[in-house]
């Protein structure tokens, strides 16, 4: 079964639906960006999923944050895990002492092989703590929330040696053909089921439906 990661959530009522609706992680950004929410906020929203006993783990998302300060937040807000979506080292990861998701972001000319040392490094360094990896297309000008795709191809023989997460420009028109190509063990979604700048509750179900579909297609 793939995993699926709906980010970029920003209040209580999309954040319980999209786990309802099958979602496995909820991801809150702390980073600057359009979907930014604050400690405050963020809490509110994992105590209504812990409440709802729900069985999506809440996803901190931080882009070169410093580690004390990452830290406090994930304790205040009961943070099931933090993400790490800036230049952060694996050393930077392990300090955090607690259950990281690594993004390693991909040019659209990357190959697999460095890729995949450097996964094999962050595995070996991380061994003792709880991670995974995110795959994620590369811009100049974001650390996330692009809505661009990479080389699909290129990223099978990385998934076939480590646990990764897929983003970068998915929705629920073309995450089913990600997951037969790629087979990873997540995918992650947040421009893509967005109308306007906004969650999109029909197309937060939709995308999951797709990736049901192509769990058992």
């Amino acid at each position: 079964m793939t995993f699926i990661k709906i980010c970029g959530i920003k209040s209580e009522e999309h954040a319980l639906a999209a786990a309802e609706a099958g979602a496995d992680f909820i991801g809150l950004v702390f980073a600057d960006s359009p979907r930014q929410v604050t400690p405050a906020l963020a809490e509110k929203i994992v105590s209504a999923l812990k409440k709802s006993r729900a069985k999506a783990k809440s996803v901190g998302v931080f882009v070169n944050t410093p580690a004390p300060t990452v830290r406090k937040i994930a304790d205040t807000c009961r943070l099931d895990w933090v993400q790490m979506s800036g230049d952060e080292s694996w050393e930077y990861c392990l300090e955090l002492s607690r259950p990281v998701i690594k993004v390693i972001r991909l040019s659209r000319d990357y190959q697999p092989e460095p890729v995949g040392r450097h996964l094999a490094y962050g595995r070996k360094i991380m061994a003792e703590q709880k991670h995974l990896f995110i795959l994620d297309s590369n811009d100049r000008e974001k650390y996330g929330g692009t809505g661009l795709t990479f080389d699909w191809n290129l990223a099978k023989p990385i998934a076939e040696k480590f646990p990764v997460i897929i983003a970068g420009g998915l929705n629920p028109e073309n995450v089913g053909r990600a997951i037969k190509l790629i087979k990873p063990w997540g995918v992650d979604v947040s421009t893509g089921v967005e109308t306007k700048g906004a969650k999109d509750m029909k197309k937060i179900v939709k995308f999951i439906e797709a990736v049901r579909e192509a769990d058992v297609g």
